[in-house]
């Protein structure tokens, strides 16, 4: 799987740009400001039809201008594919796929996938538990595209029923739309669940693996799976609760918590409250582990999940290297080099390449241009 060529108009800071990028390393140079992680984002855009960043579609149209055009030729298996984009700052987009019109993005998941590293993904390890979330469900949608429609459905139910519960539940009406709202949320948010414990239970290896691999020592690394609708920790494995049983158990805490969600007007019971905890030598990363550890952790993460990724499809998703050696002491940047896997990799940086990545093409950004570097 691999990106052969790739067109932009108005996108970021470009009015216009076009690279090709080599079936191994590109490597793509130039000064802070000058838009090296937007062909980065451009790229992973064309994988998930949203920004790595998490900003909204408008942000991505150069200033001024209505919308901006991507295109991007993909590589898969030996077939060629063409998406065309219309990314707009006011409205929907529009999408085409090999010439024809695609109603709706989730259509496009799988046709490009895509291993994001990049500088904020500390906060994988340090931060709050929505970033671990994140990780996970971006991933369980990269491997097995079908639940990006359960995260949508769930998102989608979350806020309305929020939405009811700020206004208060009163009257017949609003209680029946209520029990509808359970439903909704039990379904799609059980979906969601039984496949981020399933990714869980293949992630747990290959961290512990690639983390002793960079750090170059023995520390164990575990993760436990927390909810409040399972009281704690979730069995991993085959001591996992059941499909029945997690929605189950969804349903009989919502029923427990229904008086204090009308209360405070909020959702108190689902998966967008859980939490994936990781543990470096059986304590929390998150506040006991050094900033080198979580960081060691967190390209850990990455890692794996590639790995993951890779085994399950078949196929190695796009590298995307954010400036990540940057950040690095020689160490972990050493280590990480060593343990980077085979395929397609986009990589840049302000300054020098790494020692061991060999690139096969060099390109250098700046003024809103893209060119050879010599």
């Amino acid at each position: 799987m691999r990106v052969t060529e790739l067109a932009l108009t108005d996108f970021r800071c470009y009015r216009s740009a076009h690279l090709v990028p080599a079936p191994g390393v590109t490597v793509i140079v130039g000064a802070n400001g000058q838009g090296k992680t937007s062909l980065l984002e451009a790229v992973g855009w064309a994988a998930t039809a949203r920004s790595f960043r998490r900003v909204p579609d408008a942000v991505l149209v150069r200033a001024g201008c209505d919308q901006a055009i991507l295109r991007a030729e993909v590589e898969d298996d030996g077939r060629a594919q063409l998406l065309e984009a219309e990314v707009r700052a006011q409205g929907r987009n529009r999408v085409r796929l090999n010439r024809h019109p695609v109603a709706r993005t989730r259509d496009l998941l799988g046709l490009l996938r895509v291993t994001v590293f990049g500088p904020d993904d500390l906060e994988l390890v340090k931060g709050g538990p929505a970033a671990r979330r994140g990780y996970l469900d971006d991933l369980l949608v990269a491997i097995t595209p079908r639940y990006e429609a359960a995260r949508s459905d769930f998102e989608r139910v979350l806020r309305q029923r929020n939405a009811l519960l700020r206004q208060g539940v009163t009257g017949d009406d609003a209680e029946r739309t209520l029990a509808v709202f359970d439903d909704q949320l039990v379904g799609a948010g059980g979906e969601l669940v039984r496949g981020r414990l399933g990714l869980v239970d293949r992630l747990t290896g290959p961290i512990g693996a690639a983390y002793q691999s960079l750090a170059g020592g023995a520390a164990e690394v575990g993760a436990a799976y927390e909810a409040e609708w399972a009281e704690g920790p979730v069995p991993p494995g085959a001591d996992a609760p059941a499909p029945d049983e997690v929605e189950e158990l969804l349903r009989a805490a919502l029923v427990a918590r229904h008086r204090q969600e009308r209360d405070r007007g909020v959702t108190l019971v689902g998966p967008h409250r859980d939490e994936w905890r990781l543990h470096v030598d059986g304590l929390d990363a998150r506040a006991h582990a050094s900033q080198g550890e979580q960081r060691t952790l967190a390209l850990a993460l990455r890692l794996a999940g590639h790995r993951v990724c890779t085994d399950l499809v078949g196929r190695a998703p796009v590298l995307l290297l954010d400036d990540v050696f940057s950040e690095l002491d020689p160490q972990r940047a050493e280590a990480l080099v060593a343990h980077l896997p085979d395929g397609q990799s986009l990589l840049t940086t302000a300054s020098s390449v790494p020692n061991g990545i060999r690139p096969e093409r060099r390109l250098r950004v700046g003024d809103g241009r893209v060119e050879e570097d010599e």
